[in-house]
């Protein structure tokens, strides 16, 4: 695992064959840029990066109707901590391919898993099974919420349980005007474990709707889910909807990286934290990164109206 991950943040040393996620190049052809061979190591995702210092990752399991899988949880999870530390990425749109978003948890890897537990007698071995695989679907939907950088999620049609669990660990959303999400688990007598009670009701900013929605595992339309500021915009098809949401990477990845990544950070703690920490937190970050290079080239493009400032990778 390790050596894949030195692949994956280490682009320029592999041959272009090799290498899954290559900084976007010139595309003469007007065609969007696939990463080299992205399939050869991602066999559930699809990675690809359209426009400069913007990855665009495909959860690509469409004959299943992109139900995540013991297979997936681990690849997003190397996929965004990759991401993260890559300086050719500053922003990233997640979407899916096929009729649906996510249909949530794959059910036959849950039922490998009771294999699993079957081999054992004793509730305390079965309960470390549980315990390790669940803190495995958790670290992979908070390496979302971790990645330093934007993530923009694309929401087209289903979006049900694990998927509710994955677009709530991401900084913006937007949906198709036929999305709808539910909060499933309840009804195949679970407690949903891996996000949706811890952030769904921050994204809403209501404990009454998170409730009821949690509780009865009913569908979340589109429209409801835009007024109650789940997702920021909604657009009339999936091709509008990646437009709009590339085009939103894009102007993200051209503005100071430093910037964005310190914004993301701050506001990320601050969820967690008092308003004093969170202003305690800014002013320590801040002492450094007001001398960046970033800063200085930016405020002078402002007050001379110049050229958009070019930022260095980080």
């Amino acid at each position: 695992m390790s050596s894949l991950l030195r692949q994956l943040t280490n682009t320029s040393r592999l041959p272009a064959r090799l290498s899954v996620m290559q900084p976007h190049r010139n595309n003469t052809s007007g065609h969007r840029q696939p990463a080299a061979n992205a399939t050869g190591h991602f066999k559930s995702l699809a990675i690809s990066s359209p426009k400069p210092f913007v990855f665009h990752v495909e959860l690509n399991r469409p004959k299943k109707l992109n139900a995540i899988s013991r297979e997936m949880w681990i690849e997003i999870k190397d996929c965004f901590e990759a991401l993260a530390i890559n300086p050719d990425c500053r922003a990233i749109v997640l979407s899916a391919a096929g009729k649906h978003f996510c249909a949530g948890i794959d059910l036959s890897s849950m039922m490998s898993m009771g294999e699993q537990m079957g081999e054992y007698d004793d509730v305390a071995r079965k309960g470390v099974i549980l315990e390790r695989t669940i803190k495995l679907y958790q670290d992979s939907i908070s390496s979302v919420e971790r990645c330093p950088k934007p993530v923009i999620m694309a929401v087209h049609q289903a979006c049900i349980g694990a998927g509710v669990d994955l677009i709530t660990a991401a900084d913006i959303r937007y949906s198709t005007q036929d999305a709808f999400f539910q909060v499933k688990e309840v009804d195949i007598g679970m407690a949903a474990d891996v996000g949706s009670l811890q952030r769904l009701p921050k994204a809403i900013g209501s404990q009454s709707l998170a409730r009821e929605l949690c509780f009865t595992g009913r569908r979340f339309e589109a429209a409801e889910a835009e007024r109650s500021g789940l997702v920021s915009r909604t657009f009339v098809d999936k091709d509008a909807l990646l437009a709009g949401a590339l085009a939103l990477a894009e102007d993200i990845a051209g503005k100071s990286p430093i910037a964005i990544q310190t914004t993301k950070e701050s506001m990320v703690y601050s969820l967690e934290h008092t308003n004093q920490e969170g202003l305690d937190h800014i002013r320590i970050i801040n002492k450094l990164h007001l001398q960046s290079e970033d800063f200085a080239q930016a405020v002078a493009a402002q007050l001379t109206k110049d050229e958009k400032p070019v930022f260095a990778k980080l």
